[in-house]
């Protein structure tokens, strides 16, 4: 069968999907990704075949202007808990204020929409009218790719590397709508998907926002609310191209599975973010030199990846510090006691799949929701922005150390990981999911 995966153009995106999609060209799958110009080189790095989509000025330019534009007094929150997003279970669900729900999908949902797919559907759906793929897998903010696998008749679901907060307001927001007056229930969410399907001639169907099936990489206590057909998978990283670094193999700190003689090592990243938007995402030099400075008395391996250009920036590098522009998450991290991160995919899920406990920095924006759940599950802390300091980051860490509860929690956590079926594994069922929603419409000759 015919396979297009479609991403946003961040790496953090691509990455979790490039196990599977090579699973699938293992298996005899025809596998094409669909990105923006600007990302077909990273596509490309990954051994796959790039197609491009979209518009030609890259993503992150089109975000500065925007920034540039955007009345910043339409995006304060209102004053509500936010963590009715994130929280385990679907206990007193319906009771979410219809007010807080079309604010987040008014404000916040529908417009990134807007932004990250309006000048791409066209391109794909052209392309996919070519291709004909059978089967269109969607990074969750691609919501383009579901409106061209709809128009052509190709299964489609979502790919899940992080908490699914997006499915679960949906369901809040479709039971609030229920109780509204007829005539006051407007759904801008809808009306976007309605308005693409209606320029193509189709018409709307929930299944267009929700896929018809979702792969997910979560152990299934970890999972916000999860589709009524999901397809778990293991979570396998992908790092890029890499090499291992000397000093990485030179002496192991204190892994997982081997004790060793040195310090424990600890490892400091924003992940690929930093490296995208050169600079740590929510913390300044400053409050990363304090960072440095707290844990300087520690006898710990300090390793912090961090741009070159931050780098220079910094005043002093404790001797208990290594400062590195990047390292491969899967080499390092088996050798680590305990990583502290800004909340990213990959830093979030490369600690589950090796039993790190984690000292989570609630950065990105779904970072709130890991740190409940990496609290819950007691694989570690977690700190929002307003309260991360260098003592508050240096007391954290020292608790993580000193307990060895947050490793035990965290190797039960990754037991449960590496029982997920690996993306080989996947491939039948994703053969047989697509069998059945697959639309047999005439294929268009080239």
């Amino acid at each position: 069968m015919r396979v297009l995966f479609v991403t946003m153009p961040f790496k953090s995106h691509l990455q979790p999907m490039v196990p599977l999609a090579w699973a699938l060209r293992a298996a005899g799958h025809e596998v094409q990704v669909a990105g923006e110009p600007a990302f077909l080189d990273t596509i490309n790095r990954a051994g796959l075949t790039a197609v491009a989509v979209g518009p030609e000025e890259p993503l992150e330019q089109r975000l500065r202007s925007i920034r540039r534009d955007v009345d910043t007094a339409q995006l304060v929150v209102p004053d509500f808990d936010t963590d009715f997003m994130y929280e385990i279970g679907n206990e007193h669900r319906d009771t979410l204020s219809w007010e807080h729900l079309t604010w987040i999908f008014d404000r916040i949902v529908v417009p990134m929409a807007w932004v990250l797919n309006d000048e791409v559907v066209d391109d794909l759906v052209a392309y996919c009218r070519s291709w004909q793929p059978d089967l269109v897998l969607c990074d969750v903010l691609a919501h383009a790719g579901a409106v061209a696998a709809d128009v052509v008749g190709a299964a489609h679901g979502r790919t899940l590397f992080w908490l699914d907060a997006t499915l679960r307001l949906r369901h809040d927001f479709l039971r609030a709508w229920e109780r509204q007056p007829p005539g006051r229930r407007p759904d801008m969410l809808r009306d976007w998907y309605a308005e693409w399907a209606g320029k193509y001639g189709r018409d709307f169907k929930e299944e267009l926002i929700t896929g018809q099936f979702a792969v997910n990489v979560l152990p299934e206590r970890c999972r916000l609310e999860p589709h009524e057909r999901t397809l778990p998978v293991r979570y396998v990283p992908h790092n890029d191209r890499s090499v291992l670094p000397s000093w990485l193999h030179g002496t192991p700190g204190t892994s997982r599975t081997s004790p060793a003689a040195g310090p424990p090592r600890v490892l400091l990243t924003f992940g690929l973010l930093a490296m995208q938007w050169a600079g740590p995402p929510g913390m300044t030099v400053e409050q990363l030199q304090e960072t440095l400075d707290a844990l300087a008395g520690l006898d710990i391996e300090l390793v912090v990846t961090v741009p070159d250009e931050v780098r220079g920036q910094l005043h002093d590098v404790p001797e208990n510090t290594r400062i590195v522009n990047f390292v491969p998450l899967d080499l390092i991290l088996p050798t680590c006691a305990a990583l502290i991160h800004h909340g990213g995919a990959g830093s979030f899920n490369g600690a589950l799949a090796h039993g790190i406990p984690q000292l989570l920095l609630e950065y990105t924006v779904d970072a709130p929701g890991k740190g409940m759940l990496v609290r819950q599950t007691h694989v570690g802390l977690s700190l929002p922005p307003g309260e991360v300091t260098g003592a508050r980051i240096r007391e954290g860490l020292t608790r993580l150390l000193a307990d060895d509860s947050f490793r035990e929690g965290a190797e039960l956590l990754r037991q449960e990981a590496l029982a997920l079926p690996p993306p080989s594994a996947l491939v039948p069922e994703l053969e047989r999911v697509t069998a059945e929603h697959r639309a047999r419409r005439p294929r268009v000759t080239r």
